[in-house]
């Protein structure tokens, strides 16, 4: 049996336990040899727990989470660290065309259908099995037309600790007919630690790999343009401060977005290849993360809508307390034929394979 009393995060298994949906809920615990501390619940994927040392050696939890399941199941902030599907981000109106056929989906963001809608993947409860110390492997059957989407879809996401204080999440689906796929980890990132108050990341040091950018309309949708981010608040290919355009609301893109909340184009060679994504170091902890994905985008996520609430162990996350990277491809491809495709058709395998690397800098 697991011991974990002692677990870095202070997170214990049997305030994670309950049966939802006819499954049982629990807790799970990734761990290597250097200390790092992952912890993972089946419901939704989520990453409650990544325990980090600083360059101190002062372990913190580095993503924000909650600290029991019935908190995670209630969150203000439905998609808090989860994993998404079967759509991360925006489609228009929630409407696509496959095959020549309309299909409608749930409208949960504005005018918008956002992550896979309100009973998507966060929501779900995934069968777990975990292979080993390091190692946790989630499934889960979507069915047929769930929230809206054609075809079922088989779905295998494994979480990965190595040696090298790297997370990998890879995925892997299958459908028996046509259906769109795009699917994400949300993980809201707080390197400087979580806190009542959670730090601000304004003076996070950031750097994306991408010379261009998804310009997006006032309802956050795709204007289907793709803009080189050189001369904007976009231009992260040299590390700089996110605070210094954050809210630079005579930017028409900032004021859309409410801060960042954009897709960035990822400089790649070849489609599908892992490349390194984005950097960012909290100066006073002096951790950092550096983001590595197969994926042909990045949506950059300020955090811009957090109010303060409570979450694990007394933390508050309030505005811009956190970062986010969700490797994917862009926010409404079905509807953008010259976006990178998002079809996904029978006897075709969906991968995806993402990793966060935590390190220190002196």
């Amino acid at each position: 049996m697991e011991n974990t009393a002692k677990s870095l995060s202070g997170l214990k298994k049997e305030d994670f336990q309950k049966v939802i949906q006819g499954k049982q809920t629990d807790l799970y615990f990734l761990r290597n040899s250097s200390g790092m501390e992952v912890a993972v619940t089946n419901y939704g994927g989520s990453l409650v727990a990544i325990m980090v040392p600083d360059r101190n050696g002062n372990y913190a939890n580095v993503i924000q989470g909650h600290d029991n399941i019935d908190d995670c199941i209630n969150s203000p902030e439905p998609f808090l660290s989860t994993l998404v599907g079967r759509y991360g981000n925006r489609i228009c109106h929630g409407k696509f065309t496959l095959n020549g056929k309309e299909y409608s989906l749930a409208v949960n963001n504005g005018p918008n259908h956002l992550h896979g809608g309100p009973t998507g993947f966060h929501a779900r409860v995934w069968d777990a099995e975990q292979v080993n110390d390091h190692t946790l492997v989630l499934r889960y059957v979507s069915a047929y037309y769930e929230e809206g989407f054609p075809g079922e879809l088989s779905m295998t996401v494994m979480y990965s600790l190595t040696e090298d204080n790297e997370l990998k999440i890879d995925y892997k689906g299958t459908t028996n007919k046509k259906t769109i796929v795009n699917m994400t980890s949300h993980g809201f990132f707080s390197l400087a630690g979580i806190g009542n108050p959670t730090p601000t990341c304004e003076d996070v040091i950031c750097q994306i790999n991408a010379d261009f950018y998804v310009p997006i309309d006032e309802n956050s949708i795709p204007t289907g343009e793709i803009l080189k981010v050189k001369g904007t608040p976009f231009d992260f290919t040299t590390p700089h401060r996110v605070g210094d355009h954050l809210t630079d609301f005579s930017d028409k893109q900032i004021k859309n977005g409410t801060g960042y909340d954009h897709c960035f184009v990822l400089n790649k060679h070849e489609p599908g290849e892992l490349t390194f994504a984005a950097k960012i170091v909290e100066p006073k902890s002096g951790r950092s993360m550096e983001v590595y994905t197969t994926e042909p985008g990045v949506q950059f996520y300020s955090d811009n809508w957090a109010d303060g609430y409570k979450g694990q162990h007394g933390a508050t996350f309030g505005k811009h307390s956190a970062l986010c990277f969700e490797a994917q491809h862009f926010p409404d491809s079905p509807n953008r034929a010259y976006f990178p495709p998002v079809v996904l058709k029978p006897g075709q395998v969906y991968t995806q394979k993402t990793i966060y690397k935590f390190g220190v800098e002196n």
